[in-house]
């Protein structure tokens, strides 16, 4: 007689792959799927399964989409003239969900897979500024720059979505580089 539980053990394990899911959590939502919603970690399966293949990257964007274009690269109410870069495909979620940005969308993913080429086509399209909506950091900065520098033939302006002290945080608990950024772009009162 078998006495392992490694088909459990193995879910666990890929449980814990998820990003912040540690064991405890992955070991918790295992023993839910499995002894308590059988009917749940089926349709979990199969969502998983379905988007697995059913979402691609955006061909313009880089941004999830079910299709060829993305819903925002599809949609002709959008404001051609700004552009937001962005580190990847979730962040483009994120800015999307409180509907403050009605521009286009341009994801890095990676400098490897940068590809300034179609990066300046997209300018090239009627873009009047690009919005840097990266973490901040001296990679990002660099990356910054380098963008900055390959579009410095075009008629665009570059900005950057502000950075400092987040409301409700006490100075104790902000990082360094948040709080000179902070004081470098003070503004009058």
């Amino acid at each position: 007689m078998n006495n392992t539980l490694d088909k459990f053990n193995r879910l666990v394990d890929a449980l814990e792959e998820l990003p912040t899911i540690g064991q405890k959590s992955a070991t918790r939502l295992a023993y839910h799927m499995v002894m308590n919603d059988n009917f749940s970690a089926l349709k979990i399966a199969h969502a998983i399964e379905d988007a697995l293949g059913s979402l691609k990257k955006c061909r313009s964007c880089g941004g999830m989409s079910e299709d060829e274009l993305c819903y925002i690269c599809s949609d002709e109410s959008r404001n051609h003239e700004l552009l937001c870069v962005v580190e990847n495909a979730k962040d483009i979620l994120t800015l999307e969900e409180n509907g403050l940005f009605d521009g286009r969308y341009f994801v890095l993913d990676s400098m490897e897979d940068l590809t300034i080429t179609h990066l300046q086509e997209m300018v090239e399209s009627g873009i009047t500024e690009v919005v840097f909506a990266l973490t901040p950091s001296i990679a990002n900065d660099a990356v910054i720059l380098y963008i900055e520098d390959k579009l410095s033939d075009y008629d665009v302006f570059f900005t950057r979505i502000a950075q400092g002290v987040p409301t409700g945080v006490s100075l104790e608990n902000i990082d360094m580089l948040s709080l000179a950024r902070a004081l470098e772009d003070r503004v009058k009162v």
